[in-house]
């Protein structure tokens, strides 16, 4: 069992960057790869982007490359997402999550979720 907790939500005005935090429990972070994604109000949850196992690789939405970057740190069970040159359209609920597969851009192939973080980005 793994328990996720998201933090660093808040508002931030557009071109601003924020860095959102997921801390997991366990002692198994390292056998899972690690994935964000987010919901917007009235839309589809989707991915934003995942950091493989190891951290040696990562994966990015196309609405996200070159701003955005998702790396871990296996000493503290945490995943971030920092996220720079923010847009009024990234405003949504970001979640992280944990898979054990190596389909990382499929909400439905990730087993444990956080609850969620606001990032609201104000134009």
């Amino acid at each position: 069992q793994v328990q996720l907790v998201e933090s660093g939500g808040g508002l931030v005005q557009a071109g601003g960057s924020g860095r959102l935090s997921c801390a997991a429990s366990g002692r198994t972070f390292s056998t899972y790869a690690m994935g964000w994604f987010r919901q917007a109000p009235g839309k589809e949850r989707e991915f934003v982007a995942a950091i493989s196992k190891s951290g040696g690789s990562t994966y990015y939405a196309d609405s996200v490359k070159g701003r955005f970057t998702i790396s871990r740190d296996a000493a503290k069970n945490t995943v971030y997402l920092q996220m720079n040159s923010l847009k009024p359209e990234d405003t949504a609920v970001y979640y992280c999550a944990a898979t054990r597969t190596s389909i990382l851009k499929i909400a439905g192939r990730y087993d444990y979720w956080g609850q969620g973080t606001q990032v609201t980005v104000s134009s």
